[in-house]
């Protein structure tokens, strides 16, 4: 299909902009540049109940994260910090805990924050009707791999320990992610494999980045079209987030040459047309079915990465579908496996 209305309308604004080249800059410009594009391109944030936030310490340092807790739900998160400066906690005790979303930004872990995400996490808290906890994982190059995995799976586990703290339910924890944040979030769940725990029992992951080779058709032939980094840049996140050549190889940062994916959560993985990660997505979607995970893979066509970020009609239904999925493994009772 052609590109969307209003995904081409965006292009335009962007190809008018004339950035540089990400792999011209430094990671402190293009973090500022990200924020600018990012202020202008998002639409108003909806509301939710109550945004609190706090650090976690985890067994990999402290870990920030901003917690949301849906519309029309009871408030108060024992131990935050109202992220609005107001002081005191409320709430209803003896409410049936909410279930709990981690959430991982994307930004090819060197971009992105709490603030780029923050219309994403809200979406989804008040869609999914969950407490979402979105983590402001380490970024590189200042922190190099496996520093982000590190942190991602410890804040996963804390938040599992601490449920009772925060209200939420332990049998009912989800991870999800965009982009960089959807590696993020598959890598954690092959860690709580890896380790036994903590339970997490769905995976929803955006538009994942998840073969850190390169070579597959779409990352080739939509590099630097319709929105997407060039070869170069794709070499700069890279080249900020990993140490050696080799680790490009390691499942924990490669997903999808992860040689086993059975046991893993059910998953729902979100891809664009247009979008240079695509095939990465549906392939692992394709891998994880053969490994007999429930999995559910839907593209976007006229779409392009990023998409669920920006105020077009179809990220309002790939939102309304991601969070369908969410509330169907938040409603089927689901118990933390032996």
């Amino acid at each position: 299909m052609p590109l969307h209305p209003q995904v081409q309308a965006h292009l335009d604004r962007l190809a008018a902009a004339n950035f540089a080249g990400l792999h011209t800059v430094t990671p402190e410009v293009a973090r500022a540049g990200a924020r600018r594009l990012s202020a202008a391109s998002v639409g108003e944030p909806e509301p939710v109940a109550e945004v609190t936030e706090r650090v976690l310490g985890t067994d990999a340092g402290d870990v920030p994260v901003r917690i949301y807790r849906p519309a029309g739900t009871p408030t108060g998160v024992v131990g935050a910090t109202e992220a609005t400066g107001a002081t005191g906690v409320s709430g209803t005790t003896g409410a049936r805990p909410l279930p709990v979303v981690v959430f991982f930004h994307g930004g090819g872990y060197v971009l992105g924050d709490l603030d780029s995400h923050d219309g994403l996490a809200r979406a989804l808290a008040n869609g999914s009707q969950s407490v979402v906890v979105s983590v402001d994982y380490p970024l590189a190059p200042e922190n190099k791999f496996p520093a982000q995995p590190n942190a991602g799976y410890a804040a996963t586990a804390w938040i599992a320990d601490h449920a009772a703290e925060l209200r939420v339910d332990p049998s009912r924890i989800a991870v999800a992610g965009d982009s960089a944040g959807g590696n993020l979030a598959g890598v954690v769940t092959l860690k709580a494999r890896a380790n036994g725990g903590p339970y997490i029992g769905f995976q929803l992951l955006i538009y994942p980045d998840l073969d850190f080779r390169r070579t597959n058709h779409s990352i080739t032939e939509l590099a630097g079209q319709y929105g997407n980094i060039t070869r170069e840049a794709q070499q700069w996140f890279m080249n900020h987030y990993l140490t050696t050549e080799a680790e490009k190889l390691h499942p924990l940062v490669s997903p999808l040459l992860e040689p086993d994916l059975t046991a893993l959560p059910p998953a729902h993985i979100i891809t664009a047309e247009y979008d240079a990660l695509r095939d990465e997505g549906e392939e692992y979607g394709r891998r994880l079915a053969a490994a007999g995970v429930p999995v559910t893979v839907k593209r976007y066509d006229g779409m392009i990465h990023e998409f669920l970020r920006h105020p077009f009609d179809d990220a309002k239904v790939a939102i309304d579908d991601a969070t369908t999925a969410l509330r169907r493994f938040f409603d089927s009772g689901a118990v933390p496996r032996s």
